[in-house]
């Protein structure tokens, strides 16, 4: 089967499961998104979501994040992932959107890519949330999905998100995105899954694919002290 026809197949699957999905991060504006989907790098969207009301409790325009210190921000995010980084990644890039962008949050990736923290994923995720870009944000969760489904053999995120570009319509790429993150936390976990009962590995992945992973997580099992993960 072809590339192009297994995209076609995958969403319309993935059309019937998820015909709406929503956007996992809590957020009331692009500025809190951005923020938001900063504090998600190694970090799990639900563990972002108990944070974040607290820290925009302090300050959810750039205005005022700008004004708070870094400790301020650092005792709201604490139990993310590599906060000390992050909460002065927000107070600097609250203060350039003051200094260079007049309190807002810009529609152009380029410059959304120039704040600090902001990578291409986070950039992509505002552009095609907040402003209508098509975009195509691809994470580790939508990475390791396409290459289970032959959609993409990269070993880079880049890469494949040119490949995913390539054979979904660009008018679906904002939701694709979403709905593969919901597919994967719900149907494909990383590790331990039996891609035979899956609705879409069962006949996207090649039988290379799920031997592959079948002997992995047999040899996974047999270290000692294996857990079972699950996302």
């Amino acid at each position: 089967m072809k590339r192009s026809e297994k995209a076609e197949r995958i969403l319309f699957q993935l059309e019937e499961l998820y015909p709406d999905p929503p956007i996992p991060l809590d957020h009331r504006d692009p500025f809190t998104l951005l923020v938001a989907v900063l504090l998600s790098a190694q970090t799990t969207d639900l563990r972002v979501n108990l944070v974040t009301p607290d820290l925009f409790r302090k300050a959810s325009d750039p205005a005022t994040m700008a004004e708070l210190e870094v400790a301020d921000i650092l005792e709201s995010i604490k139990t993310c992932g590599l906060a000390p980084t992050k909460a002065k990644n927000i107070r600097r890039l609250a203060e350039i959107l003051m200094e260079r962008h007049g309190g807002e949050v810009p529609g152009d990736l380029a410059a959304l890519e120039a704040l600090p923290g902001v990578g291409h994923k986070t950039a992509s995720v505002v552009m095609a949330q907040c402003f209508g870009m098509p975009a195509f944000p691809v994470d580790t969760h939508i990475h390791r999905l396409a290459a289970r489904w032959g959609l993409s053999n990269d070993t880079t995120v880049e890469r494949t998100e040119r490949d995913l570009k390539a054979v979904f319509p660009e008018s679906t790429w904002s939701k694709v995105h979403l709905q593969i993150i919901f597919f994967g936390r719900e149907h494909c976990p990383a590790r331990f899954h039996d891609l035979s009962t899956c609705p879409i590995c069962s006949w996207a992945a090649t039988k290379k694919r799920a031997q592959d992973e079948r002997r992995r997580d047999d040899a996974a099992r047999r270290r000692p002290g294996q857990r079972k993960v699950s996302s």
